[in-house]
């Protein structure tokens, strides 16, 4: 009961309103951790609403501990509500490399997505954004990951990573994707590397011929 009592009566700032989730600072036993909540949709039955809340909450908590055991930095969950729709998670301070971004933290992002393919992780919204810089280089944001094998979800992951270098970062695009490839190669090997970027180019192809037409 003295648990459930902390649990509900500890405070909150909010840090972030997402479209999916709103992210909060919490005090958790005496130690900043983040809290993501899932919000409600109205717009769905409200039945399937909480499925759906409950079900991509323990996917993510899931993927979140999936990921750590690949041997990249991400956040340590301490406890997952699948009732209210809530992951309280490690806070890793740091900043965020959107801000910072460099041709050899490319390199460790190249090297940190290829740990997650070479175990069948997506990402799913793999950006300069969703990288801090602490100690050392951490990941975080596993709402969108997902388990996959195919050669074209692992090329989304890069085409989307370099389509963030190139608006993002125009100028110091090609060196730090280049840097990135070069860190995913490391963990990928090269053979296996040049089969998904060709992925990527296929999938740059279909962009602008969906365009044209």
């Amino acid at each position: 009961m003295k648990d459930i009592l902390y649990y509900l009566n500890r405070k909150n700032i909010l840090i972030k309103k997402g479209a999916e989730a709103d992210i909060y600072l919490v005090n958790w036993y005496g130690r900043k951790a983040i809290s993501k909540v899932r919000v409600p949709k109205h717009y769905r039955h409200e039945f399937l609403d909480n499925e759906i809340r409950r079900h991509r909450t323990i996917h993510e908590a899931s993927m979140l501990s999936a990921a750590k055991k690949t041997g990249i930095i991400c956040p340590f969950v301490y406890f997952v509500d699948p009732l209210h729709a809530e992951i309280i998670m490690e806070f890793i301070q740091g900043t965020n490399v959107k801000e910072i971004v460099t041709s050899q933290l490319c390199s460790k992002i190249g090297f940190y997505t290829a740990l997650l393919h070479d175990n069948n992780i997506i990402h799913g919204d793999l950006t300069t954004s969703n990288f801090i810089l602490s100690k050392k280089i951490a990941l975080v944001d596993f709402g969108l990951s997902y388990y996959s094998s195919r050669l074209e979800d692992k090329a989304v992951d890069i085409r989307l990573i370099k389509q963030v270098l190139e608006s993002a970062h125009k100028l110091i695009y090609e060196d730090a994707y280049r840097c990135f490839i070069k860190g995913y190669s490391k963990i990928a090997g090269e053979a296996k590397t040049e089969k998904i970027l060709k992925n990527v180019r296929e999938i740059e192809l279909r962009g602008r011929y969906a365009r044209i037409i």
